[in-house]
């Protein structure tokens, strides 16, 4: 019962800074920024999911939010373009006559939108459905999903006259009918990209505490004993990676109206690192602690980057390299190793109990 009072209690003071202190504090610029973090950090819930309950290293999840992103920008540049018409840079580069047919369903938000979320689970549940199976984990994990990334990124700049290039996709002018000049609506999209963080939080927190958050644990710590009780351990880390595919996907659709651009830079090899940086400085093992970490890993780059350009990777791998070495727990550990060497309260004192007269026994 403290514990539930705890975490809504932890909720409603999250909506109290992301709904109405962020939006007074900061200016326009400051707060489209936060946004722009707010996405990154949905991306790191998953991952605290998949990587801190399940030790699956998931280090190609820059494709999934590519696959998102791009299934959004797609159907905002087909708006932008009005019914039959190609979008603008394609005419830029002239390269085709016609619009191309796998574009073509992106035209209706009633595919578009559940296609930024579904596609991205479908691909990992192929991926994925190949991969457990074979009882691939560990290192040859990570380097397949990492992989991954990079042969997407390879193929998104190979088609520059249907993805952009490395240009990608940008120069949206409306959302589902908003103008995205207007500081109102960009405003507007904050809140969307908030309220959605916490949806994710709450799902996550969910799935960590229901029976699949124990069983997905024990997969982690001991699969071949999961598989001895009758459960099979690829069925266990499938739903956690297509649950982590899913909320990457959704936050790329996000990130496109929220930042206003997504080209291969943003989903290759290093931006997925960059996730799992900010999920191990935060702390895998909690709720809240990857949301922290990759808001400040974000932060730290855009601020860091400006002062320190040439420097600033080797400054974030370092600080990973320091994380993993000294303090594997993120930062999340401290918080709960100083509540453990809180000295326990003094106990109430207990007043002695009334003496009871001894009654005669009679025969």
């Amino acid at each position: 019962m403290r514990s539930s009072w705890r975490v809504g209690a932890g909720f409603a003071a999250g909506a109290v800074v992301l709904f109405a202190v962020a939006p007074i504090a900061l200016s326009d610029f400051r707060l489209s920024l936060l946004a722009k973090y707010l996405c990154l950090a949905m991306v790191a819930v998953g991952i605290g999911l998949a990587w801190g309950r399940g030790g699956l290293l998931t280090l190609g999840q820059g494709v999934f939010f590519g696959l998102g992103g791009y299934a959004m920008a797609m159907h905002m540049k087909l708006s932008d373009a009005g019914p039959g018409e190609m979008p603008d840079f394609m005419q830029l580069y002239g390269q085709l006559d016609a619009l191309p047919w796998w574009w073509r369903p992106f035209a209706s938000p009633w595919f578009a939108l559940p296609a930024t979320v579904l596609l991205p689970m479908l691909v990992a549940f192929l991926l994925g459905s190949l991969v457990f199976r074979r009882r691939v984990r560990g290192a040859y994990f990570a380097i397949l999903s990492q992989a991954l990334a990079a042969a997407m990124a390879i193929l998104l700049i190979g088609q520059q006259g249907t993805t952009g290039g490395t240009n990608g996709l940008t120069d949206f002018q409306g959302f589902f009918g908003y103008d995205l000049d207007d500081p109102v609506n960009q405003r507007m999209v904050y809140f969307v990209v908030a309220g959605v963080l916490l949806l994710l939080l709450a799902i996550a927190r969910q799935l960590m505490l229901s029976r699949y958050g124990e069983l997905l644990v024990a997969v982690r710590d001991s699969e071949e004993r999961v598989r001895f009780l009758g459960y099979d351990p690829a069925n266990v880390k499938l739903v956690a990676y297509v649950t982590a595919a899913g909320m990457a996907g959704l936050a790329g659709a996000l990130f496109v109206p929220a930042v206003g651009i997504i080209n291969p830079a943003l989903i290759g090899i290093v931006p997925s690192i960059e996730f799992v940086i900010g999920v191990a400085v935060g702390g895998r093992a909690s709720l809240l602690g990857p949301v922290l970490g990759a808001v400040a890993v974000a932060w730290a780059k855009t601020t860091l980057s400006e002062e320190f350009p040439a420097a600033w990777t080797y400054l974030q791998g370092l600080l990973f390299v320091l994380v993993v070495a000294f303090l594997p727990g993120g930062l999340s550990s401290v918080v709960r190793l100083v509540r453990r060497r809180r000295p326990p309260p003094d106990p109430a004192p207990v007043s002695p109990a009334p003496a009871v007269a001894p009654q005669e026994v009679t025969a």
